[in-house]
Parts: structure tokens; C-alpha cells; sequence
């Protein structure tokens, strides 16, 4: 069973929640061929994990982390698949870093690894865009990770029940060609890992979402790139890159 958000009017924002009269939810199957997918979460924040892969962490000359390197995202920045990524105005560098993305079910604190899977409602596709140029010259990440636009998700939440996480494939496209290749039996810190990290000084609430860490292989994209990432047992989250115009 995989589960989506969706409307059938386009004017809906990816950041409407489920109390708008426009939102919609059901299964694949059960959606119209007519509707429009939006996020399957509506997070009052994004928690984001950095170098959670070995071979990612060396890709860009940076150390394996001690511990989770955790940065947010702003909701704002949420589409789903089938919108637009936008290219800043202001960045001459865009990446794709395809990412499992894990939904919160339940307000969650001061959470011990044993017990953390019971919080989680299942997963989901994510697309950590970054302008890596502002990213690099900035020093911190918030802006070169929090354009609107930069954090696609989707299609559609899989109940955790149904995906054995430990055996699924992560595999990111550009036009088509495979660019990265991973699975969550890779990352330096586990699910469950993170989740009591993160809970030891922020309070997760339902409809969260931590976005884990991407596998090596991240590069750039063009306006007029197609991007793709594709988790075995979720689906296909699908975003076009156009340039910004002011």
C-alpha cells in the first residue's frame, strides 16, 4: 500500500495541509488520472542529515562525521513530483542529492534507538537540491539548501510495515543516466540512530520528515534537466529544472 496526497485543483500550494478543503488522500490506485500530487507530508520541519555516506562525505574532500551532522530545511522549500525545481537567480551551481526520506508518526523526545522505530510512519523519496556554489561560499547551509523549491518529496509514503528497509535500492537519474546507487545498510548512522540524536534536543512531531543522507554520486544539473529519484518499493519522485525569472 503506498499512500498519497493529492488535488484536483492547481492552484493548491505543495504546502497545504490535510485541513484544506482542496487536499486529498488515498492510495495510488485510488487517485484520479486527472489529480496532482503533492508532498505526502506536511512537516513543521525538515531534518536533514549531511555526509551520512562514506563515499559522499570523501566525494567533497570533507571527513566522516563523529556524529550526525544535522541541518533544516524550511517547509517552504517542499514540492512534490511532477513540479518544477527553480534555479536561482543567484547560484551558478545546482545539485541533485536523491535521499530516503523518513516520516514522523508521532511526537517524539529524549527517544532511546530501541524504541525508535516505533515513532516512524513510514518513507518516502526525497530530493535534497543544493546550490552548491552559496552552500561553499557561505559557510553554513542555509541558504544554499533552503530555496524554494530545493526539497522535492514523493511520490507517496510506504508505510514502514511493508518496506524491508534494509533491502531496497536508491538510484538517482539525470536525463535518464544513472548517477547515484545506495542503499540505507550503507549510511554511517542508522535510521533509528538518528531519530535518538535528533529527539535528544528537538521534539519531532507527526508529519516530520528527516531526510537521511545521500549516497555518492552527486552532481549538477541544467534548466531543462529531468530528475529522478527512484526507491525500490516507494516509486519514482520526477522533477524538471527551469531557471528563475525575475
Amino acid at each position: 500500500m503506498r499512500l498519497v496526497r493529492y488535488t484536483l485543483d492547481p492552484a493548491t500550494r505543495p504546502t497545504a495541509g490535510d485541513g484544506d478543503p482542496a487536499v486529498r488522500r488515498a492510495t495510488v490506485e485510488e487517485m484520479p488520472v486527472s489529480a496532482q500530487l503533492l508532498p505526502p507530508c506536511t512537516p513543521s520541519k525538515i531534518v536533514c542529515v549531511g555526509r551520512n555516506y562514506a563515499e559522499h562525505a570523501r566525494e567533497l574532500g570533507n571527513e566522516t562525521p563523529k556524529e550526525p551532522l544535522i541541518f533544516l530545511k524550511p517547509p517552504s522549500s517542499l514540492i512534490a513530483s511532477g513540479d518544477a525545481i527553480v534555479w536561482p537567480a543567484i547560484s551558478q551551481r545546482v545539485d541533485f542529492e536523491g535521499e530516503l526520506g523518513v516520516v514522523m508518526a508521532r511526537r517524539a523526545r529524549h527517544v532511546r534507538q530501541d524504541q525508535a522505530m516505533d515513532y516512524v510512519l513510514g518513507y518516502t523519496c526525497v530530493n535534497d537540491v543544493t546550490a552548491r556554489d552559496l552552500q561553499k561560499s557561505d559557510g553554513q547551509w542555509t541558504r544554499g539548501k533552503g530555496f524554494d523549491t530545493f526539497c522535492a518529496v514523493g511520490p507517496c509514503l510506504t508505510p514502514k510495515e511493508e518496506l524491508p528497509i534494509d533491502s531496497i535500492r536508491l538510484r538517482t537519474r539525470v536525463d535518464g543516466v544513472v548517477r547515484q546507487e545506495g542503499s540505507p545498510r550503507e549510511m554511517i548512522f542508522s535510521i533509528a540512530a538518528i531519530i535518538e540524536f535528533v529527539t535528544d534536543f528537538m521534539t519531532l512531531e507527526p508529519g516530520d520528515l528527516i531526510a537521511t543522507g545521500t549516497p555518492p554520486g552527486v552532481g549538477s544539473l541544467q534548466p531543462g534537466s529531468t530528475v529522478e529519484v527512484d526507491i525500490e518499493g516507494i516509486g519514482v519522485l520526477r522533477n524538471t529544472v527551469i531557471r528563475e525569472e525575475r
